[in-house]
């Protein structure tokens, strides 16, 4: 409302309305007091002010998107963008085309090219004033993907992600026709104009550019480029462990079930990024009170289960390394307190001792001998800690470790050989049987608020910083491999992500096309699991396939038990290339198996109708297992299925008067049903129960 009355003041007065917040929007650290800049936001200040009144914006400049060896998108209209001084004439040439414009009294212009039509040349793009040129060379053009999502996207072919076979992948990664954009990792609560590059702009891929840059991505655009042999740029635009309202527009979220509150507030505080961090300290400040209230191992302020003398009768045990889910504690979300004792080597007494516990899930406060040393943060970071001198003493020593987990899987996770004290060059391993107690279950707990300034988590940052920039430059579409943040919300996912959709298409005024990957199988195997949050997410994923030119590639078949991050992501790449060169190239390619569409009731039996009028499927094995078949009761149990006539004929003896059959339906379902093109059948459930 204020902010609207000051434009309307302006246009009234016919003055020029300066946005002072405009340059800092992503750079809070320049408000060292939330308040007032320090000298860097200060020169940020008067140049804004500066080129208002003076028309000189520092002469011509364009995005980062804009770089040597770029990818222009074939076949579209091609909108140019950038700064200039108030009044310049700006020339860009390209291709034998020269369109011309002059920048307005911000500073900004644009002008529109012409389509191109991919010749096999590379071109110089060139935009120049009277005062400044820039040659943009070897541009070509050719297919555009923006390739986006958390961190099963991001996962680099090296790196920490180390796909199957990538010592020889990157050795053989030579496709200069290939083109890759990494986006700098950014957040912010406006939407900013600019992104930067992580690899100094666009770059062919080769064994140097590829390490780093995301697997599905470049298994993506290979893919591609060797069946249509045209350019192919990919822009790897990806965080790891982000939920999809983080990458949504406030505009749209605000019209989602569980976000509107939320919006409100950034609205009400002007998307102001020191008013809005304040209001998270206040909240976050109560919200921490209460949890440490709550903490058994907490009383009245004081510690209870650090004390190395404490008697752990009441406690059980649990093998470290490793996630707590898969230890027995399903859908755990809160305090653990975990214990571990060891000698102390009367040669290690007086000295440091570097600590070593792996990575942990979400949070934790370390001990030794009651004794806090080190706090810790970030579900993927490795933590490495000191015990100090003073501390270390010969004999029994004991470890507690207060573990945060906030949502998903949480614990002491990583590799047995990663958990270790260490001094003079001798290590005691702390891999294997630890202590452990509950100190405060998140169960019916109000969730901990998100710093919209320090989290990648908060609703609408990344759109605002990483995509938002991107929405002038045409793309022929996006793949998106996203959704282990919000499992556990699958009902609020399932409005989410076609919303999610609908505005980036809405944001580039362009119907292109969206192909995604449905979640794989992970975590603990099990037959019968009714409950799986992984399972109705992958369905939640497939109310997305109701829009035009949506696609989904099944990945059911190809996950991890033990490792969220499968690592053959050259086969996911692959079947995203195939709904795409079905469905946006027009190749003969068959690119998804049958998919289930409705069913009979027979006596005892179910009938499965897949559309099909022959059999049109293939079982990985003799027996087609992953069917589950219920009755009245709603007890789910192991059904016998089989084909025929394009059809499954599931039954049990245990269930008479069948009404519901699922298949695939687990967190990581041992399922075997396959199309004749050897793609996986998706999960599906005939009921909602």
């Amino acid at each position: 409302m204020e902010q609207a009355l000051i434009e309307e003041i302006a246009r009234i007065a016919g003055a020029t309305l300066i946005d002072l917040q405009e340059g800092l929007y992503d750079r809070p650290d320049l408000l060292p007091d939330a308040l007032h800049p320090n000298a860097e936001g200060a020169g940020i200040l008067a140049r804004t002010v500066y080129g208002a009144l003076t028309g000189d914006y520092g002469g011509l400049q364009l995005p980062d998107i804009y770089s040597d060896r770029m990818v222009l998108q074939r076949d579209q209209p091609l909108p140019i963008s950038g700064i200039a001084n108030q009044g310049e004439k700006v020339t860009v040439t390209l291709a034998g085309q020269r369109k011309e414009t002059v920048a307005g009294t911000n500073g900004k212009w644009t002008v529109t090219l012409d389509p191109l039509r991919v010749s096999g040349k590379s071109y110089t793009l060139t935009v120049s004033t009277p005062s400044r040129t820039l040659n943009y060379r070897d541009v070509v053009d050719g297919e555009v993907w923006l390739c986006s999502g958390q961190s099963n996207m991001e996962m680099p072919v090296a790196g920490w992600g180390k796909v199957m076979n990538y010592e020889q992948e990157i050795a053989e990664a030579a496709y200069p026709a290939i083109r890759l954009f990494q986006v700098k990792k950014n957040t912010s609560l406006a939407p900013l104009k600019e992104v930067e590059s992580t690899l100094g702009g666009w770059q062919e891929c080769s064994s140097a550019t590829v390490p780093e840059f995301s697997a599905l991505a470049y298994f993506y655009a290979r893919a591609l480029w060797k069946e249509l042999n045209v350019p192919i740029g990919v822009i790897d635009c990806t965080w790891g462990g982000t939920p999809a309202e983080a990458w949504m527009n406030h505009e749209t979220l605000r019209q989602v079930m569980g976000f509107r509150e939320e919006m409100d507030k950034l609205e009400r505080l002007g998307f102001d990024p020191n008013r809005m961090e304040q209001a998270y300290s206040e909240e976050r400040a109560h919200w921490q009170s209460l949890f440490t209230e709550k903490d058994k191992g907490m009383e009245n302020g004081k510690l209870c289960w650090t004390a190395p003398s404490l008697s752990e009768e009441d406690w059980q045990t649990i093998s470290l390394p490793g996630y707590w889910e898969g230890k027995g504690l399903k859908d755990f979300d809160g305090i653990i307190w975990f214990r571990r004792s060891l000698e102390i080597p009367a040669e290690w007494a007086g000295k440091p001792l570097t600590l070593r516990l792996g990575m942990i899930d979400d949070e934790d406060i370390t001990y030794f001998n009651g004794v806090e040393i080190a706090r810790g943060a970030g579900y993927m970071t490795p933590r490495t800690y000191t015990i100090p001198a003073k501390l270390v003493k010969a004999g029994k020593a004991v470890l507690a470790v207060r573990v945060s987990d906030f949502g998903g899987e949480g614990g002491i996770h990583g590799k047995a050989e990663e958990l270790y004290v260490e001094a003079d060059g001798k290590r005691i391993s702390l891999a294997g049987d630890w202590k452990y107690r509950i100190g405060l279950s998140l169960k019916g707990f109000p969730p901990a608020p998100v710093s919209p300034i320090q989290s990648s988590s908060y609703p609408t940052v990344l759109f605002n910083a990483m995509v938002k920039p991107w929405t002038a430059f045409p793309i022929k579409g996006v793949i998106w491999y996203q959704g282990e943040a919000n499992v556990g919300r699958s009902e609020q996912y399932g409005d989410l992500f076609p919303a999610l959709i609908t505005d980036w298409r809405r944001q580039w005024r362009s119907n292109f096309p969206f192909y995604f990957v449905q979640l794989a199988n992970f975590m603990e195997s099990k037959k019968i699991q009714p409950n799986s949050e992984w399972a109705a997410l992958r369905e939640a994923q497939t109310k997305a396939l109701k829009l035009d030119q949506v696609g989904m590639a099944v990945t059911i078949d190809i996950g991890l038990a033990d490792d969220i991050h499968p690592k053959n992501k050259q086969e996911v790449g692959r079947r995203l290339a195939l709904l795409a060169l079905a469905g946006s190239y027009g190749k003969n390619v068959s690119s998804s198996a049958p998919v289930f569409q409705n069913y009979i009731i027979k006596g005892d039996k179910m009938e499965l109708d897949f559309g099909q009028k022959q059999d049109g499927f293939k079982i990985k094995d003799t027996t087609l297992k992953g069917f589950t078949i219920a009755g009245p009761d709603r007890v789910f149990y192991s059904a016998e299925a089989m084909v025929q006539n394009g059809k499954i004929i599931v039954s049990s003896p245990k269930v008479s008067v069948p009404l519901a059959a699922r298949y695939g339906w687990a967190d990581n379902p041992d399922c075997n049903l396959y199309g004749e093109n050897g793609l996986p059948v998706a999960p599906f459930r005939t009921d909602c129960w």
